[in-house]
């Protein structure tokens, strides 16, 4: 074999975006962050069988290696970074649009509100399910089967909510398109870690965390006009025909990205070429056994949320943002249609500040980005976790200052601009709370981050997918001001957490047992070889 040369300017993908569950806790990961002169690092490992060393070339990345997705030409990747980032918008759209006319749906099939809003619940909750499983399934089968696969089926899911007979069918087929369209939203970060550099990141993520925000933003505005003149139908063929072009876009002109299942792709080519079964991965010497898994997978998220405070109140505090943003799609109808007598088109503009809010963060992301570039340097390249949670500090103040301004802006009488005012700062605030969220949960579990990262949308799914459903009796009871009055104190209330974290974070994880320590890390290198 050639001396391997590590070129030391190589960012690999972020520890979240490695198949961490699926190999043993020691297994080289470096594999797949690396790239040498010839492709190959070599590996030493007693044989399980022989009891004798035996060894292995590891495939890696060749330096300046065309197959290598963050090689590819800018305009290609950002051609695959505008697919997954449309396929994410799509997703959204279709979880807030059909919310610009539930009454036609309840009027239609003979049933309330509240089971007329079990098309939203049962939606958001696929949210929650679906991870679990498509997340998985991505580390063994990489990323395209899993996006071309779960979008068919969702677009086929979509077409009888166009024309169904029954709120039954209306229900179930909710259900299974909302699991089926939770895995691009589960893969689309993951998808651009795999494309971009850290230092190319800025721009495509601040892209990327703009669509799930813009789109329920975007879907009531669309749904009121479209309802107005069609017709509910046409919110669910509205939905079809996105889906369908996000699912052509993305399962014909995206290749593979997922470093791991292109290199094991390669390392069979080269076994079949050479006819030499020295040419492996990581995942061929150092897979963990089906049943340990299983547990990662299936269980360790559980116990990251009931026994891990960190990721157990950042799940509480995203779960309340999450339904704070399907409480908007009933407050405002009844805000708006019912205080102001407005149509369902009219009530969707006033989501459009919503939408700048979000605009405006994204556009500023990057420049958080430079921030945190800054206190790398100041840290020599290792920040504390909780620097994660400065912009969290600072922006957590935005949700109950919209919240109260939309609150007592809200009564009949008042002009429409107060409450829509209301939601500029609340969407200005998701992306940063959302972003420096995953972030300090991925810094802080590293290797766990996966699971982490699952809880928290487990959670965050089924909290969104229930508050739709007593919203409307809670603006019945306490009114129009103090129901948002409400929501705004407990966006308050979960202002205390990053302040807690960001004092008491370090203090919490070292006494934790799932929680990452710079003494494993030392552990683990000493257990790799030199490449």
């Amino acid at each position: 074999m050639a001396e391997s040369i590590v070129n030391p300017d190589y960012d690999g993908a972020d520890l979240v975006n490695l198949p961490s569950r699926t190999l043993s806790h020691g297994a080289y990961m470096e594999e797949y962050t690396q790239e040498t002169i010839d492709g190959q690092i070599l590996r030493d490992i007693v044989s399980h069988v022989s009891g004798h060393i035996e060894r292995y070339e590891l495939v890696t990345w060749k330096i300046h290696d065309p197959e290598n997705p963050k090689n590819w030409s800018k305009p290609y990747k950002w051609w695959c970074t505008m697919c997954v980032a449309l396929t994410c918008f799509v997703v959204a759209f279709n979880s807030a649009v059909i919310t610009a006319d539930l009454e036609g749906v309840a009027e239609e099939f003979h049933v309330s509100m509240e089971v007329a809003l079990l098309t939203i619940t049962v939606f958001v909750v696929g949210f929650g399910i679906g991870p679990m499983m498509f997340a998985p399934l991505s580390e063994v089968l990489g990323r395209r089967p899993i996006y071309a696969s779960t979008l068919l089926i969702a677009v086929i899911f979509t077409i009888p909510g166009a024309v169904s007979k029954n709120i039954a069918t209306l229900i179930v087929t909710r259900a299974f398109a909302g699991i089926a369209f939770s895995a691009p939203m589960t893969l689309v970060g993951g998808t651009l870690a795999d494309l971009w550099r850290n230092e190319e990141r800025g721009v495509p993520m601040a892209a990327f965390s703009a669509a799930p925000f813009i789109g329920p933003a975007v879907g009531p505005l669309v749904g009121g006009f479209l309802s107005d003149a069609a017709g509910w139908r046409w919110l669910y063929w509205i939905q079809l025909i996105l889906s369908a072009v996000a699912w052509v876009a993305i399962t014909f002109t995206v290749p593979e990205t997922y470093t791991p299942k292109l290199l094991a792709v390669r390392a069979k080519k080269l076994r079949k070429e050479t006819g030499d079964d020295k040419f492996v991965t990581e995942e061929d010497l150092d897979l963990r056994p089906f049943v340990e898994r299983m547990r990662l997978f299936l269980l360790r998220p559980f116990q990251l949320l009931f026994l891990e405070p960190i990721v157990f109140f950042i799940s509480v505090y995203m779960s309340v943002l999450y339904g704070l943003l399907y409480m908007f799609f009933v407050a405002y109808p009844i805000v708006y249609q019912q205080g102001k007598g407005y149509s369902a088109g009219i009530t969707g503009l006033m989501f459009i500040p919503i939408a700048v809010g979000v605009i405006l963060s994204a556009c500023c992301a990057p420049l958080v980005n430079m921030h945190y570039l800054t206190l790398c340097k100041k840290h020599n390249g290792k920040p504390p976790a909780e620097a994660r949670l400065i912009p969290m500090m600072i922006s957590c103040w935005c949700i109950p200052i919209g919240l109260f301004i939309f609150a007592w802006t809200s009564y009949p009488e008042l002009s429409w601009v107060g409450p829509a005012l209301g939601g500029f700062p609340v969407g200005f605030g998701f992306i940063f709370l959302y972003n420096s969220a995953n972030n300090y949960l991925v810094d802080s579990y590293q290797h766990q981050a996966a699971s982490a990262l699952a809880a928290k949308t487990f959670l965050r799914s089924f909290w969104g997918a229930s508050v739709v459903l007593f919203t409307n009796q809670m603006y019945e009871r306490l009114g129009y001001q103090w129901a948002s009055t409400l929501l705004a104190f407990l966006g308050l209330a979960c202002c205390l957490i990053p302040f807690v974290f960001y004092f008491k974070g370090a203090a919490i994880r070292r006494h934790s047992r799932f929680a990452f320590h710079p003494d494993e890390e030392s552990q683990d290198d000493l257990k790799k070889p030199s490449p």
